[in-house]
């Protein structure tokens, strides 16, 4: 081949710069770039005045499942380089390499076990290079090639080369890189059937497909014709430097991107050198930044040590592991850990791509970026994570409706990207009690993001309109209330009401079946939570008012036989009943005495566990429907000489599941307890130790503070001393019997 075909690593500076100076001295009239060959509609806004890097060419399917593939760019990546070369100097480009439908299809045909073992000779070759360097693979390559004096070109297409001949891939992968070869084979033919002289083309490849690009030959039409393609779209999409980072996996990527950018500035400022000290200057400002003493002197000094390095190690300038081991020495004080954070935030960097408005997207993308900029979300598509708090009540003080529900509008989005899948932002737990109008957040962009988003184009054309897709799907195949009722909500906290109206119709059909208490109670209380703050979100709840009935109906039917149940089971039970017990609590329309009149059947039947009976007369206590004599008589009766350990102390722990500080305030029960707990044998005691520790594993050490004093007072003795004595920590020999408590055989039970 007559034209010149200029071997590259992918996201290398050094590749870039001597490129440009390449293409300034062939002049040529037509530039190819490794790349798909049916994504050249995107090669404009590549060179949009607007466009920052990094930013990834995304192409993907049209039908289900949604197969991606990536063609990530830095600013210092060759391709680019050429591409805005072409662009400054009105020369026509285009892409030369497979068509993304091609590469999606290869993909699907290719078994999961050739896939993982794709690239491991090559790796091998690699690792190979860093047995006989002592160095990684990085290093030897910055050393080597991004530093090199002579000609780069004929260093890098002798590396690719050699590694060719090397690295003996598996079949596949040999079969898959001779049909790439071929196509750009053809591509160059084409262009030279078009008219453009052989001489005057310029090819930029890896350097590993150079010599394949010399001695291959084209591929035929009959061949073309044979090739596996899907259909498939394009869009171009920020990336972000981490995604770069050969920290997340980026097979083509390098580990410190931001670096390499320092290298790119120092090489286009005319000396490789600059590097050094832009890395270092840089270091030290972010260390600074992170709260740590860092003087003048120890960045010279550091810059000092590192030209020793790289002349003791073979290179002219200082090669990134020389900067880090030179600024470990004097900045970090021989620790790397100090200057962790700072090294991360220099090598790898936080710098998002930017793409100009206008920038062919899906239309699921135009509108995710729409409602971004009008909910003013913008400033947090960063790759760095921040807190966003929301108010979602009406502010009163502004003048616009749209101001006024802001923060309501951006919890519907938010929910919306939910709902999707979407991770740009994190529901944090609320901070408020007995309060719902707070909603807390944290957000953060990763390129994966966006890919979730065109995925989602699948299921509307709308962030809205997918969503209701996707809910309806979910509420579909739904099968059990619960899964309905958490439907329904999320359709709520979207602010869906026809998605919400359609989920309730799914989860009315349901409930006619059985279901478990703690099924119906969770279903229940989620309803509950819609009905009570339907207003905050303009949401209709009239609708849920009778399901809600019904179910609280269901629940207070089934509540007895639910009770008769094992310790494991008893959780669940108790669980339910406090949801139940707020429920009714939170809704005068449901019978407040048919719910009390039900606990105290509970409460006073000894056929039932005896934790389901104590929670009980706990809430009965709690909404003062029990006097002292009634708890005093249950006391008597529950904690009494012949009660087996395991059911009296079961009782207590349910007793103390709810209103604790009213319980620490009786003594007569703590002296109940103490006396029960006197008259039982060694075995008995430890069987009620066992419950008695779990009862009270929850308790603060304020509450467990108040309760050794109680004790000191009944055993006579000064209370804060008791106190001081119970609360202490245990010796080893205590520590080991209560450990033993742990594998308690409960077969005799």
């Amino acid at each position: 081949m007559k034209g010149q075909l200029f071997g590259v690593r992918h996201l290398s500076p050094a590749a870039a710069h001597h490129l440009r100076q390449a293409l300034d001295r062939a002049r040529p009239e037509l530039v190819l770039v490794e790349g798909p060959s049916d994504l050249n509609e995107q090669m404009p806004w590549l060179c949009h005045p607007e466009t920052r890097f990094p930013v990834a060419i995304l192409a993907y399917t049209k039908a289900p499942p949604v197969r991606t593939i990536l063609y990530p760019f830095a600013v210092y990546s060759p391709e680019i380089q050429a591409i805005l070369w072409a662009h400054e100097h009105k020369v026509p480009c285009r892409f030369m390499d497979l068509p993304s439908g091609v590469f999606l299809a290869l993909a699907q045909v290719q078994p999961e076990e050739a896939e993982e073992e794709s690239g491991d000779t090559t790796e091998a070759v690699y690792r190979r290079l860093e047995t006989l360097t002592g160095e990684d693979h990085d290093t030897f390559w910055e050393r080597h090639f991004e530093q090199t004096a002579g000609s780069y070109q004929d260093a890098c297409n002798a590396f690719g080369q050699q590694l060719r001949l090397t690295a003996a891939d598996d079949e596949l992968q040999t079969a898959e890189t001779l049909v790439r070869e071929a196509y750009m084979k053809r591509a160059i033919c084409q262009a030279v059937a078009e008219g453009v002289p052989e001489e005057k083309i310029f090819c930029v490849c890896g350097a590993f497909h150079v010599e394949g690009l010399r001695e291959n030959a084209p591929m035929t039409d009959e061949e073309e014709a044979a090739l596996p393609c899907l259909d498939c779209a394009a869009t171009l999409m920020p990336y972000s430097y981490y995604r770069l980072s050969s920290r997340s996996g980026y097979g083509a990527g390098n580990k410190a991107p931001a670096y390499f950018e320092l290298a790119w500035e120092a090489l286009q400022s005319g000396s490789l050198e600059n590097a050094a000290y832009l890395y270092l200057t840089r270091l030290a400002k972010a260390h600074r930044k992170a709260g740590n003493l860092v003087s003048s002197a120890e960045v010279i000094e550091a810059m000092r040590l590192s030209q020793v390095l790289c002349r003791l190690r073979g290179s002219p300038y200082p090669a990134l592991q020389d900067l880090r081991d030179a600024s470990v020495a004097t900045m970090g004080h021989g620790s790397f850990s100090e200057l962790a954070v700072a090294a991360a935030d220099t090598e790898i960097g936080k710098k998002i791509g930017y793409l100009p408005e206008g920038v062919n997207r899906t239309s699921v993308q135009e509108d995710f970026y729409r409602q971004l900029k009008a909910l003013r979300l913008e400033k947090f598509r960063s790759a760095e994570a921040q807190r966003l708090d929301l108010d979602l009540r009406e502010k009163l003080n502004v003048r616009s409706a749209g101001a006024a529900l802001i923060d309501l509008h951006r919890s519907f989005f938010l929910h919306r990207l939910r709902v999707l899948g979407i991770h740009f932002a994190t529901p944090l737990p609320s901070r408020q009690e007995g309060a719902n109008w707070g909603e807390y957040w944290e957000t953060r962009w990763t390129p994966e993001a966006e890919i979730e988003i065109v995925e989602s184009a699948l299921m509307g054309d709308t962030i809205e309109g997918a969503a209701a897709f996707a809910l309806k799907e979910r509420a579909d195949g739904s099968s059990r209330i619960q899964e309905a009722a958490a439907i329904f909500h999320d359709a709520f906290l979207c602010g869906m009401p026809a998605a919400a109206s359609h989920a309730l119709t799914v989860l009315q059909s349901l409930s006619v079946d059985a279901a478990a208490l703690a099924e119906v109670a969770e279903t229940a209380s989620r309803l509950s939570l819609v009905a009570r703050y339907s207003d905050l979100r303009r949401f209709d709840h009239k609708p849920i008012l009778p399901l809600l009935h019904q179910l609280y109906l269901r629940a207070c039917l089934t509540l007895e036989d639910a009770c008769i149940c094992d310790s494991k089971a008893a959780l669940a039970v108790t669980d339910a009943m406090d949801k139940l017990n707020a429920l009714q609590l939170n809704h005068d329309f449901l019978e407040e005495d048919r719910w009390l009149e039900l606990l105290s059947t509970v409460s006073d039947r000894d056929d039932l566990n005896t934790r389901c009976s104590g929670f009980a007369m706990a809430i009965l206590l709690e909404r003062g429907k029990a006097d002292e004599a009634l708890l005093a008589r249950e006391v008597s009766r529950r904690l009494s000489p012949g009660v087996p350990a395991e059911l009296g102390a079961g009782w207590f722990e349910g007793l103390a599941g709810k209103n604790r500080y009213a319980l620490i305030a009786r003594l007569s029960l703590w002296r109940h307890l103490d006396s029960y707990l006197s008259t039982l044998d060694e075995t008995d005691f430890r069987r009620a130790l066992v419950f008695l520790r779990r009862a009270f594993a929850d308790f603060s050490p304020t509450e467990k503070n108040d309760i050794a004093e109680n004790l000191g007072e009944i055993w006579g003795v000064d209370a804060s001393q008791a106190a001081e004595l119970l609360m202490r920590d245990t010796t080893a020999e205590e520590k080991e019997i209560l450990d033993g408590l742990d594998e308690f055989d409960f077969d005799d039970i």
